[in-house]
């Protein structure tokens, strides 16, 4: 399936008139999670198709449905998962873990059309503390990950990545919490990116170094923190500045694509993007580019995602759920890049469960 940006379904270009661009931009992730959330992690895209067919079907019209996930789920490998919590008291399965284990379970199988996966329910949660303080510490932030990781009943996400794992291994061990991170690979380490930019704002004069202090606290992969310190400025380069005249749709698209390829050389290049020009999406991601969770080419296929798609947020994000794979951690880079440079149409929040707690923070 290919999908083509479509500038009448992507209008008007923004929520509100008063929205600031950056919370539109973190706004933008959790829309691309929740769209993407029913078909995360499906590797077989025929079996994408079959079980869950409004989305590909609405998705080559611009307009991605929110869908409620269900079993079985094709892909799942939750059959061969497995974590024992060192210590009862930092269990964070609890009633999760009966089905680890299991062929078929969806990752997200008790949430509702609209909800967002674990990591971005945390990053609506440090977007709320970090407004709330006026302000970013570390330490504060641990001390509310671990409560709210502990506190049975705050979020019913069946999956657990790997990393909160660790995490909580290393906490059972005796680590302070601030020494408790480990080397992440994977894209989820993105998530708190565009959360950052938001609470903070694109001119904050420590934003890059807190977006490192914080990413690290979980992932301290040097590329995830290269990619983490590279998205951030991206998406600075991208948001309208507050004194800037009115831009233009084609000036906004302009914007995006001018940042990805000036702040994302290490990934991604006019010359590759010349190269891919005639492939469909699915064939670029999850043919020449790999659609796992590794930041090595989950980073580059959701930059070129979001190149493609400039100025069109609505089948971006659209396809980067079609197209499979660690879309939901993928969709906060797609999302929040594309939502900076164009917006989101007034009809993707309406059922985005936690666009009230955001706006209301």
């Amino acid at each position: 399936m290919t999908t083509k940006p479509d500038p009448q379904h992507d209008s008007p270009p923004a929520v509100h008139r008063d929205l600031d661009p950056a919370v539109a931009a973190f706004l933008g992730s959790l829309v691309a999670d929740a769209v993407a959330m029913p078909v995360h992690w499906y590797y077989d895209r025929a079996a994408l198709d079959r079980d869950y067919p409004p989305l590909v079907t609405t998705a080559t019209a611009g307009d991605p449905p929110y869908l409620a996930p269900r079993n079985p789920h094709a892909d799942s490998i939750l059959w061969r998962s497995h974590w024992s919590p060192p210590r009862p008291d930092v269990d964070i399965l609890r009633e999760q873990a009966a089905f680890w284990g299991r062929r078929g379970v969806h990752y997200h199988q008790f949430l509702a059309a609209g909800e967002n996966t674990l990591n971005q329910r945390l990053a609506v949660e440090l977007f709320a503390m970090v407004r709330r303080d006026r302000g970013y510490d570390p330490e504060r932030w641990l001390d509310r990950y671990v409560t709210l990781m502990l506190t049975a009943g705050w979020h019913r996400d069946t999956y657990v990545e790997e990393y909160h794992r660790h995490f909580f291994t290393n906490l059972a061990s005796g680590r302070d919490p601030i020494n408790c991170g480990v080397r992440d690979v994977h894209i989820g380490g993105l998530v708190p990116v565009p959360v950052l930019v938001a609470a903070l704002g694109p001119q904050h004069h420590d934003l890059r170094t807190i977006v490192t202090m914080h990413v690290g606290l979980t992932h301290k992969d040097t590329e995830v923190l290269a990619a983490a310190d590279a998205l951030t400025r991206m998406l600075v380069a991208t948001l309208p500045r507050p004194d800037a005249a009115t831009r233009s749709a084609d000036e906004a698209k302009e914007a995006l694509r001018e940042a990805i390829l000036e702040h994302g050389s290490d990934w991604i290049s006019k010359a590759k993007l010349a190269t891919w020009r005639n492939l469909s999406d699915r064939q670029l991601v999850g043919g020449t580019l790999s659609t796992a969770c590794y930041i090595e080419e989950a980073f580059p296929a959701a930059l070129a995602l979001a190149w493609r798609h400039a100025g069109a947020f609505a089948t971006g994000i659209a396809a980067n759920a079609a197209c499979g794979g660690d879309n939901c951690h993928r969709g906060a880079v797609v999302g929040s890049l594309l939502a900076a440079a164009s917006g989101i149409p007034p009809r993707l929040l309406k059922s985005l469960h936690a666009f009230g707690t955001v706006m209301g923070s």
